[in-house]
Formats: C-alpha cells, sequence, structure tokens
C-alpha cells in the first residue's frame, strides 16, 4: 500500500464520520418534537456504513489496496415514540397523550462522542503521514 493510499482510506473515514455527525445533530435536535398532523413524529436515523475498496484497478482488486468505507443509507428507527399523557397540549391526541420523537438523548451523545472521536483519529492518521512524507523529502536534502 502506498502511502498516498493512506489519505484516500482516512478520507473516507473523515467523509463518512461528518455524515454521521450530521445525522447525530439532527437526531438531537428533535428530541423533544411531538407528532405533526399526520399523527408521526420524528424517527431517529442511523447511518449505514459499507467496506469499499480503495485502489482497485479495472474492476478488481490492486495490489496494496485498502478498504476504505463508505455511508450506503441513513435508516429510520421504526421503535416508537414515546407516549407522555398531557391532555391539555395542543397536540394530544383523544385520549389525551402527546407522542415524542423515539430519539434517545444518550444514545445519540453516546454515538456523538464515538463519531467525533473517529473523526479525529483519522484526521491524525492524515497528519502522521503527511509529517512522514515530508520527513522522507528532507532525507534526499
Amino acid at each position: 500500500m502506498s502511502m498516498f493510499q493512506i489519505f484516500h482510506i482516512s478520507g473516507s473515514a473523515v467523509s463518512a464520520q461528518s455524515q454521521r455527525l450530521n445525522t447525530v445533530a439532527s437526531n438531537l435536535a428533535n428530541v423533544d418534537t411531538v407528532a405533526g398532523p399526520d399523527g408521526t413524529a420524528y424517527k431517529a436515523r442511523q447511518v449505514v456504513f459499507q467496506t469499499a475498496l480503495m485502489g482497485a484497478r479495472d474492476g478488481g482488486p490492486a495490489d496494496g489496496a485498502g478498504a476504505g468505507v463508505k455511508v450506503v443509507d441513513v435508516v429510520e428507527d421504526q421503535t416508537p415514540g414515546r407516549k407522555v399523557f398531557d391532555p391539555k397540549h395542543p397536540k394530544a391526541d383523544e385520549q389525551g397523550y402527546v407522542t415524542y420523537s423515539n430519539v434517545n438523548s444518550v444514545e445519540e451523545m453516546v454515538n456523538m462522542i464515538s463519531a467525533s472521536r473517529s473523526y479525529q483519529n483519522n484526521i491524525e492518521v492524515m497528519n502522521t503521514a503527511k509529517s512522514l512524507l515530508q520527513k522522507t523529502l528532507q532525507l534526499g536534502q
């Protein structure tokens, strides 16, 4: 694997984790939203990753090819939203329950920390590779 391939692999991970962070931000922004006029509340979304072969040539695997990551889908969590009894709420149903989103703020915070650390680690990998390439160039001086 060439040193330059590291940038492609880490770059794919940074891009994927960036999308994951954006999804988590959307989920956290909708923690306390209630069901709209159609009766459905916001549903938490999760990013689905898949391994992506990096450095393949002519449709086949290349010598020294590495595996990166790509986002293949963003799926909605189908668990029902939490219901709170509040008959005075303007969005309450006939039984007096208000349906909130199914977003779990604790899980989303853990997801955010994990995505943030993965993002930071991949940036550090790219910075280390850059530093090694610069030192290699300096050997010839």
